[in-house]
């Protein structure tokens, strides 16, 4: 699945590029401000919330809200920043960066399968203070090229990895922000062990991320006590009875202490 998506977003690219070429794309560049690195660095604790409505695995997941009222109900149960999925298999849209940004006024975290220099550039124009970066799908030589256009930008590049070895190569490169996704690329499946099995091997000058199969208070108070900076969580908030109070949950909140639920 990974690389039929990966395939499907170098053909977007490609229209991209013709659409919106890079001529285009300069007259709308500003200055990032490093903004997410800087709102993980002054807390204790740190719930990225992800906009995400649908999956290519599961389908749709969200159809009570749109993106912008995901993005407000996560500001105001304590999220500290947002992710805001672009490519199309996840039914996003970089026109949707600004709408979140818009409505809640936090960094914002852009969540695509970036395979070539063009997509940053066009995520800086959209709004996006930060980008995620696969190891799995992307050479070292590409890993440094993206992560050095990045900083060039003023933008975050949240360095996603799997397994020690991706870990290993990562922490050859300037990274400063490392994502553990605890999901088996093989099978799908997730589990929390995974971040916990590779903390140890993680360079100490790294903020560490956890992604993937968080699903509870109790998720999230483990990996903290293990060391880990924050937690990124999409699907676990989606598919709450009771997002509002789940985004609390995660951010390690007292969601009575929240004001009105956003869901009554």
């Amino acid at each position: 699945m990974l690389n039929r998506i990966v395939e499907e977003t170098r053909q977007a690219v490609a229209l991209q590029k013709l659409v919106r070429p890079y001529a285009l794309l300069d007259r709308e560049l500003a200055p990032g401000q490093l903004a997410l690195r800087a709102a993980i660095s002054q807390q204790e604790w740190t719930l990225i919330a992800e906009c995400k409505l649908a999956s290519p695995a599961k389908g749709t997941l969200c159809t009570h809200y749109t993106v912008p009222e995901l993005a407000d109900i996560y500001a105001h149960y304590g999220a500290a920043a947002l992710s805001v999925h672009t490519n199309a298999a996840f039914r996003g849209n970089l026109t949707d960066i600004a709408l979140v940004k818009q409505a809640a006024g936090l960094p914002v975290l852009c969540k695509e399968f970036i395979i070539d220099e063009y997509q940053i550039y066009a995520a800086r124009a959209a709004g996006a203070d930060a980008v995620l970066l696969i190891a799995a799908i992307l050479t070292d030589a590409e890993l440094s090229l993206f992560l050095r256009i990045a900083a060039d930008l003023g933008m975050d590049a949240l360095v996603e990895v799997h397994t020690l070895a991706e870990l290993q190569r990562v922490q050859q490169t300037d990274a400063k922000l490392v994502g553990i996704n605890n999901r088996d690329l093989k099978t799908f499946m997730t589990s929390i062990e995974q971040t916990l099995n590779l903390l140890p091997y993680c360079q100490s000058d790294r903020l560490i991320i956890s992604e993937s199969g968080i699903k509870s208070r109790q998720d999230a108070l483990r990996l903290k006590q293990a060391g880990v900076k924050g937690i990124l969580v999409g699907e676990g908030l989606v598919t709450a009875s009771d997002i509002g109070v789940m985004t609390s949950e995660l951010a390690l909140r007292d969601p009575a202490k929240e004001g009105r639920n956003h869901n009554a």
